[in-house]
């Protein structure tokens, strides 16, 4: 974290005392003050990995081990909701480059578990919909692909490729699968993820005859 009253960096995991503001009393970082006359309590919150405490009712936090870092939800909900990325926060974000962990910009963690300032966020989704890292899907895509499954339907390849098909990649469930050739779009072929969020690895006529499709594409 950065101190705002002063310019050089404050590291708190290795903070190992802390002051009570009410008795003065120094001490080994804790949640409550050791000195048997005052006992305040420092956080509603204290994680002895992180060495974070917080004093707003409205949070609910836990520390997560995988991530290495505390986050703001119910445990039990939100372990079954976001992807783990260890030390994620602890890195450059992917569009301008500032270090995340010590900004005092507001970040924000997408589905795939990567994090970006929320400003960049804002700007960079406004032209793009994968995440910069690892190119997966940063939002629910559902009505996107169903108006392009409408305009597939409606158009029909040239004859010369009817009967070609495509070698993809899906970015969003790690897996390959063959599907019809297209110029453009490629389905994913897997019923539970059905993404457009592919690369093109190799088209063929037939499967003994593979025909190099040239560098890899991405359906975007």
């Amino acid at each position: 974290m950065v101190n705002d009253n002063e310019d050089h960096p404050f590291d708190r995991y290795a903070t190992d005392t802390v002051s009570c503001m009410n008795c003065d009393t120094v001490q080994p970082i804790g949640q409550v003050c050791v000195n048997e006359a005052c006992k305040s309590e420092f956080g509603r919150y204290y994680c002895e990995v992180c060495r974070f405490l917080d004093d707003d009712k409205c949070k609910e936090i836990y520390h997560c081990d995988k991530c290495k870092i505390c986050r703001i939800g119910k445990v039990r909900l939100d372990l079954k909701k976001h992807k783990c990325v260890e030390r994620s926060l602890e890195s450059d974000c992917p569009i301008c480059h500032a270090y995340m962990f010590t900004s005092t910009t507001p970040v924000m963690f997408l589905p795939c578990g990567h994090c970006m300032h929320v400003s960049c966020y804002e700007e960079y989704t406004l032209t793009n919909y994968i995440c910069p890292l690892c190119s997966k899907c940063l939002g629910d895509m559902a009505l996107y692909f169903a108006s392009i499954d409408e305009l597939l339907e409606r158009e029909r390849m040239p004859t010369e490729y009817q009967d070609y098909k495509s070698l993809i990649y899906c970015s969003d469930c790690e897996r390959k699968s063959t599907t019809k050739f297209h110029f453009v779009y490629h389905k994913c072929q897997y019923g539970e993820c059905m993404s457009y969020n592919t690369k093109l690895l190799r088209q063929f006529a037939d499967p003994d005859e593979q025909v190099p499709c040239g560098p890899v594409t991405q359906t975007q």
